[in-house]
This record gives structure tokens, C-alpha cells and sequence, in this order.
């Protein structure tokens, strides 16, 4: 399969790809303990378009808000899964147990059974939710939004930060938390600056299979200078003014170095942000094996719930 492959071929190999996913997630679930003292519940917004976007709210049982909150934005490189799955909604009742409301916002994706809608379809239901969120903050329980995801989620929650600074709604994010970012959308055609791109190419990832989704996503490279659909591209006027920002980025990664170039570029625009690199692992293994890692999980649990809860 290449990104110059008929788009009906590539819409295909995305609807395989994500059918093959769930089983994985779910597997990789498999066996772990229930997660008490949380209850979720579902919200339908209507998007702009006159389609109904779900918005899945987790939070702890028998606790007085107002509470942090975690807007969530799951991974899937902008293109397959869903919110609904079993291991996102897992990953919400994670978060939400550590004393946070954890908002899941089910998406038009690119391709697979939410899609085909590509950029900037996802990101504005992203939009749309967000503002719904904000605007019942008090019915919710919230007193802060925390916008957060992992790979394609992570690039939505940066491109939803800028988008908020240019269209007025900034006041709704108090802080971003960007996981292994997937972000530059050039991966098989130009990696100047980028070793990682080389260097782990095939561990978990591969180029040539993220220019195919970065092709569903955004056909022939169209947006490929606007900053939110490639949050790569942001200049500094783009990101000067923006709240605080976490960015991880994991060592065995292709994706590494775009995630450490754009922390770099927060900093240099003077945004409050902090970063690391997990150490030995591969694209978002901090989230996908939890049973394997189960250190590394709940260190990951705790510095987003930390993170939102020091924005309170």
C-alpha cells in the first residue's frame, strides 16, 4: 500500500487496519480489575453540520465538584477508532478515579466506520464539544478543562489549542497534555532534522504507513502548511499566548523528534511547558500495555491527573 494509491484503496486498508485494532485493544485489556468508583454517563451535541457528536463524561462516584477535567481526544492517527472503545473507555475510568471528570469526544474520523470525513471535519467536532463542555462546566461539575490525547489525539488537542487562540474560545483550555504527538505529516517524503524518523522506523510505526493515513486524512498534502491540521507547522505568533503545555515523547519512537521540536518551539514562543522522553519504550506503550507496564501506566495516569489538578 502507498499514499498514492487510489483513495478507495486507501480507505479500505484504514477500515482493515481499524478492524484489526479493537481486537488488539481489547486483548491487551484482557484480565485486568474492574474500575470501581466511577460512573459515566452519554451527552449528544449537534455538531454545525447537523450531525450528533457524542461526548462520553466519566467521573468518581459520590464526590462534590467542581472537579478538574480532562478533555479527551483518543488516538488513531486522526482517521480510524472510536471513543467508544473498550480501551479508551477504559483509559477515562483510569483518569476519572484519580478525583478528575474525563471527557471522551467520539469524533469524525477520516476513515473506518466514523468516517470518511477528512481535515478539518475531527477537529471541529473537537471544537464543538469543547465548547459544549465549557459552556455546562457548572451542570458537569468542572472548574478547569485539561485538553489531552495520544498520536493523532495529541495532534488534535495542539491543533485545538491554536484554533481556540484564532477564533476566541482560549479561555476554555487551561492547559494542553500531548502525548508522543503525530504531528508533521511528511513522514515518507522529508525527515531532515528528524533521526528518529530513521531510526525506529518499523518499531510500531512506519513511514510509509503514516503517510497513507496522513494521505486519508489530508488528500494530497492540501493542508500540509496549516498549522492546525499540522501542528508542525506552527509559527511562533501561532502559539505565542498559549496555557501551559506538557509534551512526552517516548524514546523508541519514530515520532520522537517532532514531538521534542515542537516542545522546543513552545518554549521559544515564552508558553509555560514541561516535557519528557519515556526511556526504552515505543509509541505510546505508556498507554497501549498496561498489564505489561504497569509502573509505567500509573506514572503516566498521575502526571496528567497532577498536571490538571495544579491548573485547578
Amino acid at each position: 500500500m502507498s499514499f498514492r494509491s487510489p483513495r478507495a484503496e486507501l480507505l479500505e486498508f484504514a477500515a482493515a487496519v481499524e478492524s484489526g485494532s479493537e481486537p488488539l485493544f481489547e486483548a491487551l485489556n484482557a484480565g485486568l480489575p474492574e474500575v470501581e468508583g466511577v460512573a459515566s454517563e452519554t451527552h449528544t451535541v449537534t455538531g454545525p453540520d447537523g450531525h450528533e457528536i457524542k461526548l462520553y463524561v466519566t467521573r468518581p462516584e459520590g464526590v462534590q465538584g467542581p472537579l478538574p477535567a480532562v478533555y479527551y481526544i483518543h488516538g488513531g492517527g486522526m482517521v480510524i477508532s472510536e471513543a467508544a472503545g473498550a480501551g479508551y473507555d477504559r483509559w477515562r475510568r483510569e483518569l476519572a478515579a484519580t478525583g478528575l471528570v474525563v471527557i471522551g469526544v467520539e469524533f469524525r474520523n477520516g476513515a473506518g466506520k466514523l468516517g470518511p470525513h477528512p481535515y478539518p471535519a475531527g477537529l471541529e467536532d473537537c471544537a464543538t464539544g469543547l465548547r459544549w463542555a465549557a459552556a455546562h462546566a457548572t451542570e458537569l461539575g468542572v472548574s478547569n478543562i485539561v485538553v489531552s490525547g495520544e498520536s493523532g489525539g495529541a495532534n488534535l488537542a495542539l491543533a485545538l489549542a491554536i484554533k481556540a487562540k484564532r477564533e476566541g474560545f482560549l479561555s476554555t483550555i487551561s492547559g494542553v497534555y500531548a502525548q508522543c504527538p503525530y504531528i508533521y505529516g511528511k513522514w515518507a517524503l522529508d525527515g531532515e532534522g528528524l533521526p528518529s524518523l530513521a531510526e525506529n522506523d518499523g518499531y510500531v510505526l512506519n513511514r510509509d504507513t503514516m503517510q497513507v493515513l496522513a494521505e486519508i486524512y489530508d488528500p494530497g498534502s492540501a493542508n500540509i502548511d496549516e498549522a492546525t491540521c499540522w501542528p508542525s507547522r506552527a509559527t511562533t505568533a501561532d502559539l505565542e499566548g498559549l496555557p501551559p503545555h506538557v509534551i512526552t515523547v517516548n524514546e523508541v519512537d519514530p515520532l520522537r523528534d517532532e514531538g521534542l521540536d515542537y516542545y522546543r518551539k513552545l518554549l521559544a514562543a515564552g508558553v509555560p511547558t514541561a516535557g519528557w522522553m519515556n526511556m526504552g519504550l515505543s509509541h505510546i506503550a505508556e498507554t497501549l500495555v498496561r498489564a505489561a507496564l504497569p509502573d509505567v501506566y500509573a506514572a503516566n495516569v498521575r502526571g496528567i491527573s497532577g498536571f490538571a489538578h495544579s491548573l485547578r
